[in-house]
């Protein structure tokens, strides 16, 4: 079987976003063979005891992390008003980056919150020891840059954060959940990739555990907004692609097809998320 390690993942601690049960999605990632598993919440490690305990508990490597904000402020703590955030995902390899995460979800929470607990690149470029950073989602600055066609703003971001977090500890960050936004910026992340050497690594952004799960996240999302089902223009993600899925269906991916194997990295199982391929 070939070996996959969810890396992009929200549970419920992602408050009325990510509906990953903790229990529950251990003993599914259990069921699929997956070694495993990380924890990136929006924001926030409340979770974390709570997820190794459940790990540890039925034999799944726990990987922590987070899905942070990122404002474009030079200062997280200067007037946020008119300032913007980015998706950035980061994982801790070690107790070193285990601290560094605790320091910095607790600098965003404390002195950077503005509507989401927001930290500047200058902060993160201070303390990325033991961390591993992930370019994010379509919601992250360098997928923002290549859906409106500015290739070589994406490469001048993704050259900042390799600088940030050291060579070998930056990975360009792939997903297909079925959206054409996607798709489109494929091409240009491979390309990405080669002018850069900077390894892509094929994510699923799980935000519940199954596929028959997502009518129930979409109540969940109802309750975030205030929205209605019955609304047809209510928030809802674009598909229902969203879940904890198996290695042969990542495999299967086109992204996940397409990325490179690293079986020698000293951190192959964090962060090579299709091996094989």
């Amino acid at each position: 079987m070939a070996e996959f390690v969810h890396l992009h993942l929200h549970t419920d601690y992602s408050l009325l976003d990510g509906a990953c049960e903790i229990e529950r999605l251990m003993s599914h990632v259990g069921t699929l063979g997956q070694r495993s598993v990380a924890m990136t919440d929006h924001g926030n490690i409340y979770g974390a005891v709570h997820f190794f305990e459940a790990a540890k508990k039925h034999s799944i490597k726990p990987i922590l992390g987070c899905e942070l904000y990122v404002c474009q402020n030079e200062d997280h703590r200067a007037d946020p008003h008119g300032d913007d955030h980015h998706h950035f995902l980061v994982l801790a390899e070690n107790e070193e980056g285990y601290r560094n995460l605790v320091r910095i979800t607790s600098e965003a929470s404390l002195h950077g919150f503005y509507r989401k607990p927001r930290i500047s690149k200058k902060y993160l470029a201070e303390h990325p020891g033991g961390l591993i950073g992930f370019s994010g989602c379509l919601a992250g600055e360098l997928c923002g840059h290549l859906m409106v066609g500015n290739y070589e703003k994406a490469r001048s971001t993704a050259k900042q954060y390799e600088d940030i977090f050291g060579r070998g500890n930056f990975f360009l960050e792939i997903q297909d959940q079925g959206l054409e936004e996607e798709k489109r910026i494929q091409p240009d992340l491979f390309r990405l990739e080669r002018d850069l050497g900077i390894p892509l690594i094929a994510t699923n952004d799980s935000n519940y555990v199954a596929a028959g799960d997502s009518h129930s996240h979409e109540l969940l999302l109802c309750v975030q907004t205030a929205g209605s089902m019955h609304d047809p223009k209510r928030f809802r993600f674009a598909s229902d692609q969203f879940y904890v899925k198996s290695s042969e269906e990542m495999l299967q991916l086109p992204c996940s097809r397409g990325c490179r194997s690293d079986d020698g990295d000293r951190r192959a199982v964090h962060t090579e998320a299709a091996k094989g391929g």
